[in-house]
């Protein structure tokens, strides 16, 4: 009969308090099959694609891209965070295990004079003539103690289950960190090729409209050409050189935030970046899944849903609270007044200690923890309904503007082939003595106005296709192994 209650400790065991965590249905959209503002270009499902930015075929970006992968300062943070994580979720594990201790004790005691014997001597006496004498004591002990809580109401249960929900959280975030970190990579490049271009172009527009100024200056000397006419050529030239310096800054600029976000010091890049390439152009098929999918891929919305996980089971600790605790600790020991009797065998000595302790009278404290702890939850709640919705309103959004960019980019490269056909005119019509050189010239400088117009309009558009991607969700593998099935939307360019 002595181990009749350890049923009754196992049933209770097996209990455990607290809501349940299922996984909410926010969003009536997020099951639905396409985007709304995907057009009526959409194909078959294709494969994941996440290092999106291959697809430009710049091997440069995809060095960046690589090497900002372990050395941005921003993904170590959230690495460390994650380890942090990790690390609270092997301790919570540890604490539902017993807790073992081995120690070594000596004591040395001096009591004062007693009548009732001596364990020592002394040569004191009281005030009836008796003698005194004064108490020395040693004790040695060597011995081992465990103790355990027995989760009666699973509260630690719920702790782990919060621990774990945190850890993919913090996972989530990392993802996200990388996410987001890919697409300023790719902004930054993009807007430094673009700014490059349009600097080259602009002082070779500008060396062109000084010959068009002398040769203007010979005519007005001629009296073919008006002061009037030389002054406005003198305005539109000191415009050109005004134009080249804000474009200088932001292209030392670019150069600066591309080293930071790769782990290095500004000018670090500048052998490697400094030649001038070409506006990377997006691919001709874009790949963007559905709805579903996107949700289950964008790191900010799985972090959000770990972290309504986390804070219902939360509720779970804090309603464990309300319940009675039992506890066991044991203690073996071998001990005595001589350093030898720890050795002895004999000089054993254990202690069992069940302890069962209930709050009872706490004056509405653990109703109090567990109504703000729902108030946490709630929030948590309503912070994952937001990431839902707006993550799908940057979906189409991005959807949109990348639709409306595509239009406007063919509109600029028909603008530059109509002024390369007027420069290829202009220079036969010069050659065949129809034409003045000026005039020349001047369909020279308005090609190269068409094609600063079109470089500003491809990086526009490539900046749209990477924003497209970063709302998607995609820029690195998922560390949780969300699906990424995906589905694709040709660019129309």
């Amino acid at each position: 009969m002595r181990y009749a209650h350890l049923p009754l400790l196992l049933l209770l065991g097996a209990c455990t308090v607290g809501p349940d965590y299922f996984r909410p249905q926010i969003a009536a959209t997020a099951g639905a099959t396409r985007f709304v503002r995907a057009g009526d270009t959409s194909q078959p499902d294709g494969p994941a694609v996440a290092a999106w930015w291959t697809s430009f075929r710049d091997p440069i970006l995809d060095t960046l891209e690589e090497k900002a992968r372990t050395a941005n300062a921003d993904v170590e943070i959230a690495t460390a965070r994650l380890r942090q994580a990790r690390a609270g979720l092997r301790l919570e594990r540890a604490n539902a295990r017993p807790n073992a201790n081995v120690q070594a004790l000596y004591l040395h005691g001096e009591l004062p004079p007693t009548n009732l014997g001596a364990i020592g001597s002394s040569d004191e006496t009281n005030s009836s003539g008796q003698e005194a004498t004064r108490t020395s004591l040693d004790f040695y002990n060597a011995g081992f103690d465990a103790s355990w809580e027995v989760d009666l109401f699973g509260g630690k249960r719920r702790a782990r289950e919060a621990a774990a929900a945190a850890a993919e959280a913090y996972g989530a975030d990392l993802d996200d960190v990388r996410v987001t970190l890919s697409a300023e990579i790719a902004q930054a490049y993009i807007n430094l090729r673009d700014v490059q271009a349009r600097l080259d172009m602009a002082q070779a527009s500008a060396r062109l409209q000084r010959e068009m100024l002398v040769l203007l200056r010979q005519r007005a000397v001629a009296g073919t050409a008006t002061r009037g006419e030389v002054a406005q050529l003198v305005g539109d030239v000191e415009n050109t050189d005004a134009n080249v310096t804000p474009l200088t800054g932001q292209r030392d600029a670019y150069l600066n935030n591309l080293a930071v976000l790769v782990g290095e010091a500004p000018g670090a890049l500048d052998a490697l970046l400094t030649p001038i390439r070409p506006v990377p152009l997006p691919p001709a098929a874009v790949a963007i899944g559905d709805p579903a999918r996107l949700l289950s891929r964008r790191p900010d919305v799985r972090s959000a849903e770990r972290t309504l996980a986390a804070q219902t089971a939360k509720i779970g600790v804090a309603e464990a609270a309300r319940f009675p605790k039992l506890s066991f600790m044991g203690v073996i020991g071998l001990g005595g007044s001589d350093p030898g009797d720890v050795f002895d065998l004999s000089n054993v000595s254990a202690l069992a200690l069940p302890r069962l302790t209930w709050n009872v009278l706490d004056f509405g404290r653990n109703n109090a923890r567990i109504d703000q702890q729902t108030g946490v939850r709630d929030e948590a709640q309503g912070r994952y309904r937001r990431a839902v919705l707006g993550a799908l309103q940057d979906a189409e959004d991005s959807l949109g503007r990348f639709g409306s960019r595509r239009m406007v980019f063919a509109s600029a490269a028909r603008a530059e082939q109509a002024a390369i056909q007027a420069t290829t005119l202009a220079q036969q019509n010069y050659r065949a003595g129809t034409l003045r050189r000026g005039d020349w010239l001047n369909a020279e400088r308005q090609q190269l106005s068409a094609a600063q117009a079109l470089s500003q309009s491809t990086a526009a558009m490539s900046n749209d296709f990477v924003a497209l991607q970063k709302s998607l969700g995609l820029g690195w593998p998922a560390t949780g192994g969300a699906d990424t099935g995906i589905k694709t939307v040709g660019n129309g360019s």
